[in-house]
């Protein structure tokens, strides 16, 4: 693997470094068994292209608009069924290992949100370890009234439109997960040198039934593929899989 250093200019103070285990058989076929110290100066940076930033933001800015009246309806439905907030927050890692704040509508009880957070991070690493399908953990005694319908329809994803529209997030990219820096492989923070985006390649190429370690090396994949045909070619296969409500 090809680590060339470039840090990118709009990035000013230290960025992350970890010292972490490659994995025995990276996607490349290069293997170590030494701990690899790598950090973000170490990625190569894709700065978005102004053709994806122009088609996030149309798109973005004509969803919000046009599905405000579903939006101010969730929202206002989640405030009358459960006491607390309508949108969950949540700090993820981003573009360069740069953290930001990701939006959701809340599905779940109000509870403590760095226990919340710890605990879905421990079932993500679990999953990745033991190479089980990463789906979305049930959380049935905790979920508010009508809070699964809300999540099998991706209902709680719409407030990252938002996230697109300042730039945080992209339509299309790598799914932030709530893992940390160190959480991850040498070869897996190649996923970080592009925006992260609401929906990608695993997303619409099987999601709940594929292994973590197959769902970083797509995302790897559209990082290195990244064009707008391809972008189109998810979007609309995301809708698809949306309506069906199937695994892609």
């Amino acid at each position: 693997m090809n680590l060339i250093a470039r840090r990118p200019r709009s990035v000013k103070g230290p960025l992350p470094k970890a010292t972490l285990k490659a994995p025995a058989a990276p996607p490349n076929g290069e293997s170590s068994s030494q701990p690899t110290n790598v950090s973000a100066d170490e990625l190569i940076w894709k700065p978005i292209p102004i053709w994806k930033r122009v088609v996030d933001v149309l798109l973005s800015g004509i969803l919000i608009v046009l599905l405000s009246p579903i939006l101010i309806g969730i929202a206002i439905y989640i405030r009358l069924v459960s006491p607390g907030p309508a949108f969950f927050k949540q700090s993820r890692l981003g573009e360069m290992g740069r953290m930001f704040t990701i939006y959701k509508f809340r599905t779940m009880h109000v509870r403590d949100p760095d226990v919340a957070t710890r605990e879905h991070r421990q079932y993500v690493t679990g999953v990745a370890s033991q190479q089980r399908a990463v789906a979305k953990p049930i959380y049935e005694d905790r979920l508010i009234p009508g809070g699964e319908f809300l999540r099998s329809h991706s209902l709680d994803e719409l407030p990252q439109l938002f996230n697109v529209l300042n730039g945080s997030m992209s339509l299309v990219g790598p799914r932030p997960e709530v893992l940390e820096w160190d959480d991850y492989e040498v070869w897996q923070l190649q996923r970080f040198e592009v925006t992260p985006g609401m929906t990608g390649l695993w997303q619409v190429s099987g999601k709940n039934r594929l292994t973590f370690q197959r769902m970083v090396e797509l995302d790897i994949e559209y990082a290195h593929r990244r064009r707008l045909s391809l972008d189109l070619w998810i979007m609309f296969r995301t809708i698809k899989v949306v309506l069906s409500r199937d695994n892609g």
